[in-house]
């Protein structure tokens, strides 16, 4: 009896874990600080910038908490205490607005806002608020580094691939990883970057800054 206990809760911990693991799709993140920059620019931002976020997700297959989530998307905007991924600075508790596909129906939404707090750890730790609304979330497949997000609203976010006119000082490099989990992503500029939404504390619209990142979980 224990042998069989024993081996039907740890198949049910394998199929539990298989099941979040299974998900794939695209990724963008804008803040309000320079990601892609030389180091004299990152130094002369941190302190002053950068705890703002916009962290995106679309699932192009895949499932959640045993939920199938595919062409759903969510959004989560961030105001944190200090400089994300400054080493000397503690940006958290970080607030967050948490925002839904109003798409998906309840049990869809449970798991889409399951897998991005997941994804992000201690930045969605402490959500404010929770919004259903419609989402568009495009990846120009052309132009790498390409895309367009708008939920609702309250976000709106266009990047651009960083071209030779992006290179400032000439010592630019990756300065910050993205702040969640990605197989991939590559630096891009934000055209703009945008979000308007109550609970932050905190609205902004920014254009043309190297502060964002696309890519794909």
């Amino acid at each position: 009896m224990t042998r069989i206990s024993f081996f039907s809760i740890a198949l049910a911990f394998l199929f539990a874990a298989s099941a979040k693991a299974t998900i794939t799709g695209d990724y963008v993140e804008t803040r309000n600080a320079d990601v892609y920059t030389g180091q004299c620019f990152a130094n002369a931002e941190m302190g002053l910038t950068g705890d703002q976020a916009i962290l995106a997700w679309h699932i192009r297959s895949g499932s959640w908490d045993g939920v199938r989530l595919d062409g759903f998307s969510v959004v989560a905007a961030v105001k944190a205490n200090a400089t994300l991924g400054d080493p000397y600075a503690d940006p958290y508790p970080a607030k967050s607005v948490l925002i839904v596909d109003s798409r998906a129906n309840a049990r869809e939404r449970a798991a889409l806002a399951a897998f991005a707090r997941h994804m992000s750890g201690k930045l969605l730790a402490n959500v404010i608020n929770v919004v259903n609304t419609p989402i568009e979330f495009q990846i120009t497949q052309e132009h790498h580094g390409g895309a367009v997000l708008r939920a609702g609203d309250f976000v709106t976010v266009q990047t651009r691939s960083i071209n030779e006119n992006d290179h400032l000082c000439g010592n630019e490099s990756t300065f910050y990883p993205p702040l969640t989990q990605v197989s991939h992503a590559m630096a891009a500029v934000a055209m703009t970057d945008s979000y308007s939404g109550k609970g932050l504390g905190k609205t902004w619209t920014l254009h043309d800054k190297r502060s964002a990142f696309v890519g794909t979980f």
